[in-house]
């Protein structure tokens, strides 16, 4: 095996630069040394690159999370995992120690490191982690279906949250990737009629090709107003994968309806009219990364029930890494991964 691999790391202000790195090794008795296949390019990456970044992340380090890759060495303190096995990456390490990991509320860890951000990531051709990080799964799930598992973990722990009802009528404001596997997930939970709203032509051409019933340019028309038109009542349940549409959100439930607040946008503070929220007596959750939802997540894959790799676009090598970057923030690119 070679000694070193050229890497893209972060260099701050929506820079990465290339470097030859020493290929990681086991370190500690928990490390896996793995061989990355595959990265997908997340939400996250885009803003942690944005300038000025909308996310923090350490200068230094090898950003990519979404990674799927096969086990070459372990340290002597693994036991779950052996070279050969087929594993995607959990990426959020939390202490297990701190005020909220004691009450069961790990997504809400006060201690926590995450791998892409803080620990060096998965776009790389080898990357070392803990095994808690590590999740098998099956060799019969294509790379390209398995490539999502972190960002469907997170919809499925969000969904845990809100289940639908058979039948229900859905509105998901955003049609990017997350709220496209918002729609899949809860197709699959037997919701009725799914609504999607975004102001991205490209996306909600795409909308309509993985089969969602109706799209809303919220440019060319009321999204209130729509709603009312395509379910007569409202929507039993509304998803924000934007992170700055709750006022909107409301707007689109009926009287007793459910909202779910998934994406994050940190720097934005919408108005909401608290009145609305109370007087229709609505449910707002607000949800981030789930409780534990990742073999949950590698079950959902392993079934073949779910195919999220329809909504991948491009497929890059990992030194056009930054092209992939581009095209997502251009919205001309659904889902974009890297390969080794």
């Amino acid at each position: 095996m070679e000694s070193t691999m050229r890497v893209p790391v972060f260099a701050g202000e929506g820079r990465l630069i290339f470097e030859d790195r020493p290929i990681p090794k086991p370190r500690q008795p928990d490390d896996v040394l793995i061989a990355v296949q595959v990265c997908g390019i997340c939400g996250t990456d885009l803003n942690i690159l944005a300038v000025p970044p909308a996310h923090k992340a350490s200068p230094g380090i090898i950003l990519g999370h979404e990674g799927v890759g096969a086990v070459v060495e372990s340290g002597p303190g693994v036991k779950s995992l052996s070279p050969g096995d087929r594993v995607v990456i959990a990426p959020r390490l939390t202490c297990g120690a701190c005020r909220y990991c004691r009450r069961g509320l790990t997504n809400q860890c006060e201690n926590y490191q995450t791998i892409g951000t803080t620990l060096d990531g998965a776009f790389a051709p080898y990357l070392c982690a803990p095994e808690r990080a590590l999740y098998k799964i099956s060799a019969g799930v294509p790379d390209e279906d398995a490539v999502f598992f972190e960002p469907l973990s997170c919809v499925v722990g969000a969904v845990a949250r809100a289940p639908t009802q058979p039948g229900a009528q859905v509105a998901i404001i955003g049609a990017g990737p997350m709220g496209a596997l918002f729609a899949m997930v809860y197709r699959l939970q037997g919701a009725g009629k799914i609504i999607i709203a975004d102001v991205v032509p490209y996306r909600l051409d795409y909308a309509q090709k993985i089969g969602v019933d109706c799209v809303l340019n919220a440019r060319e028309v009321s999204l209130p107003e729509a709603v009312i038109e395509q379910t007569g009542i409202g929507c039993d349940l509304v998803v924000d994968a934007v992170g700055n549409q709750l006022g909107v959100a409301i707007r689109l439930a009926r009287r007793g309806g459910q909202v779910i607040l998934f994406g994050l946008r940190p720097h934005e503070n919408p108005t909401v009219n608290q009145y609305t929220i109370t007087r229709y007596d609505l449910t707002i959750s607000g949800t981030f990364v789930g409780l534990n939802p990742f073999a949950q997540a590698v079950q959902l894959l392993e079934s073949g029930v779910l195919h999220p790799s329809r909504l991948i676009t491009h497929r890059l090598p990992l030194s056009e890494v930054m092209k992939g970057v581009e095209l997502m923030r251009s919205s001309q690119a659904m889902k974009v991964v890297v390969k080794n």
